[in-house]
């Protein structure tokens, strides 16, 4: 009788500790995902911090496309708020679609402003212009970074939370729902850097 209470305590005690592994591995992945959108937002801001300034510096050039001018700021301050808007909460799916939204409307915006920008030689020699151009590309390629380590964050949470047993402890553990992936209407043009010809 002595040994069958060791062994049904030492089991007991046994899946106690798998049950705790478990929980502690979904808030580990958790955070793991949202500190990865974390890094996307920092470049996020940094790029809509660089867009008021490559507008100002066309500007001075670029005196009949007002319409072009405004429609990028539009479209940054409207992605911009979308994402003060998502906040400290937990990133998910209508939040992630409204983002995925204004980035691509402010992609499409900067890609027209980039086109209208070929019309005017002296905006493409203005070293300022070359430079911010130079930055905002290379903050590009951040973002891209930052949405492929967020999706691939993303990814093994909600495969670890997807699988057996996990699945059963989620919910209860405060895991009720995947997380979402950050993809964009045109997921194939966005995998390129935008293009800035001088």
């Amino acid at each position: 009788m002595e040994i069958f209470t060791v062994v049904f305590w030492l089991v007991l005690l046994g899946l106690v500790i798998y049950i705790i592994s478990i929980y502690n591995t979904l808030v580990t992945l958790r955070n793991r995902y949202r500190n990865a959108f974390a890094q996307i937002e920092v470049q996020l801001k940094r790029r809509y911090d660089l867009i008021p300034n490559l507008v100002e510096t066309a500007r001075a050039y670029m005196q009949h496309e007002r319409q072009t001018l405004e429609a990028v700021t539009a479209a940054r301050n409207d992605a911009a708020s979308v994402l003060a808007g998502m906040g400290e909460r937990d990133v998910g799916g209508a939040d992630m679609t409204r983002l995925a939204g204004a980035e691509t409307s402010l992609r499409g915006a900067l890609g027209k402003l980039h086109v209208t920008m070929e019309a005017y030689p002296d905006l493409q020699a203005s070293a300022n212009m070359q430079q911010l151009s130079e930055e905002l590309t290379t903050t590009e390629n951040r973002i891209a970074f930052a949405r492929q380590g967020y999706n691939d964050a993303v990814m093994a949470y909600n495969s670890y939370r997807q699988s057996f047993p996990p699945v059963f402890f989620a919910a209860r553990f405060g895991h009720p729902s995947d997380a979402n992936l950050l993809e964009f209407d045109d997921s194939a043009q966005i995998q390129v850097a935008p293009r800035v010809a001088f």
